[in-house]
């Protein structure tokens, strides 16, 4: 029994030296592509170092649902791989210890890793998310860092690009300056130039003031009319001595109210999910059901629930039956075309108010459509951990290698595929192609079957990759294909 117990600890010490290596290696690559596709969010903005900080802390919190299981899928691979290019699970399997006996600790941890998958994606994921994409929005709307270049127009002002040859650092001066101003319009331009000119703040950090001397300035009167442009348009053309302008520049770091954001499917745990589907769905279903009635009740079809009490006469079933369309062919040409605009326009009017419904129905229903898709993912986090060590510790045993070579290749193939299949069932429900469950649990249905096969061929020991197996069954299904267009098959052998 001890020794058995020495054993579990050895296999977990060897899982978890591979689990936290592959675990950071992950989430920095992880990381690495989320700031590559928010950096313009981040260069060129001048917040602090504390707020690029805090940038990392959430992006990396929100990205621990995509490394977790490829790093589990990475460690089993990798120390089952070790163990079977090290003959160590040969020495095992000699001792009268099965694989499934091996795995039997890992599985245990791997569960309670399950379950601490789920209480962080339900308790710590909706407030990182929050915080993370409220940063974002954050960054999104400051302005960006004054750094007026010499040489170029600087167009980092909002309507205004801003033209430098020269600077003075010693009397902070601009020289030779060109202004285009775009705030009436890209057709309406105010251009200015001016010998020199200085830029500065407000005492409130809102405003930025440029002070130019001795320059000119044109603006026209009128827009342009472009459809005559012979016409000459009407420009007043002013020299200055000395002119300010204020320009709107909050260089001000202002946060994003995160409170805009606590009614998104992204801020919610389970239980708050749970009683939003539950509402918006109750809101849906009453809304058809009064558009329903509405339709039904109108002018058009309402007639249809009087028929019922007209008293049927009694008629000859030899008599021969009148065509319907009888009374509308009895009509002249001028009222028969009246008839068929009038019915046109009735198919409008409804076919315009079913439209309309649609799209007073299309809101709620995305809205509660995104909440379920989240109520899902809270829990198909914790299922691909398992699927994945069920995958990596059974396929890294068959396969017998260990390090960074194979083991790392056959792991991001599988994260890929995992990937595409996941996306995929994600975008589909998130579309309203499919219900939610279906495309949050297509790469669970998908890759389960694929890891209950991979441990059943490693615990039975049977050879997965050698080819003479497959060539016998694809000879039999070629022999077996081959009499079948030859005729020589009895299918009444197979009748019941």
């Amino acid at each position: 029994m001890f020794k058995i117990k020495k054993l579990d600890i050895y296999i977990l010490k060897s899982f978890l030296t591979y689990f936290f290596m592959t675990f950071f290696i992950v989430m920095l690559i992880l990381l690495m592509q989320f700031t590559w596709k928010h950096l313009n969010e981040l260069i060129g903005k001048g917040v602090a170092w504390s707020v690029i900080g805090e940038f990392f802390v959430y992006a990396s919190l929100t990205l621990v649902p995509m490394a977790l299981p490829l790093a589990i899928l990475l460690a089993a691979l990798m120390s089952f791989g070790n163990f079977g290019e090290n003959f160590e699970l040969t020495a095992m399997k000699s001792a009268g210890v099965s694989l499934f006996r091996i795995m039997r600790g890992l599985i245990v941890f791997i569960s309670f890793i399950c379950v601490a998958a789920f209480f962080f994606s339900n308790n710590v994921l909706p407030i990182s998310q929050t915080k993370l994409w409220a940063l974002v929005f954050s960054l999104r709307q400051k302005s960006p860092e004054f750094d007026i270049p010499v040489g170029e127009f600087y167009s980092g002002i909002n309507g205004v690009n801003l033209y430098v040859r020269e600077k003075d650092p010693n009397k902070k001066l601009l020289k030779n300056l060109m202004i285009y101003d775009f705030s009436n319009g890209f057709d309406n331009a105010t251009v200015m130039v001016a010998d020199s000119g200085r830029v500065q703040f407000t005492a409130d950090n809102k405003y930025l003031k440029l002070t130019l001397y001795n320059g000119e300035s044109f603006e026209n009167l009128r827009q342009q009319n472009f459809s005559n442009r012979a016409n000459s348009v009407p420009y007043r053309r002013e020299t200055f001595k000395l002119k300010e302008m204020l320009i709107d520049f909050d260089t001000e770091f202002n946060r994003y109210d995160e409170s805009v954001l606590k009614d998104q499917h992204v801020s919610k745990n389970v239980l708050q999910l749970t009683q939003t589907i539950d509402s918006v769905s109750k809101v849906v279903k009453s809304r058809g059901n009064e558009q329903a009635k509405e339709i039904i009740n109108t002018q058009y079809l309402g007639g249809r629930n009087s028929i019922g009490n007209i008293t049927l006469a009694k008629t000859n079933n030899n008599k021969k039956t009148k065509d319907p369309d009888s009374l509308f062919l009895s009509l002249d040409q001028a009222k028969m075309r009246d008839a068929v605009i009038t019915a046109r326009q009735n198919a409008q009017i409804m076919k315009d108010k079913i439209e309309y419904n649609k799209l007073m129905l299309d809101e709620p229903t995305i809205y509660m459509r995104r909440h379920q898709v989240e109520w899902h993912r809270k829990f198909t986090l914790s299922f691909a951990c398992l699927i994945f060590f069920f995958i990596g510790a059974p396929l890294g045993a068959i396969i017998r290698k260990g390090g960074l070579g194979m083991p790392v290749v056959t792991s991001v193939l599988m994260f890929i595929v995992y990937y595409i299949i996941d996306t995929t069932g994600w975008k589909m429900a998130r579309e309203g192609f499919w219900q939610a469950y279906q495309g949050m649990w297509l790469s669970s249905a998908v890759l389960l079957p694929f890891g209950l096969f991979l441990t059943y061929k490693a615990v039975t020991d049977a050879s997965l990759f050698r080819v003479e197996q497959y060539e016998k069954i694809f000879d039999k299904m070629k022999l077996f294909f081959k009499n079948l267009c030859k005729g020589k098959i009895d299918f009444t052998l197979f009748k019941i």
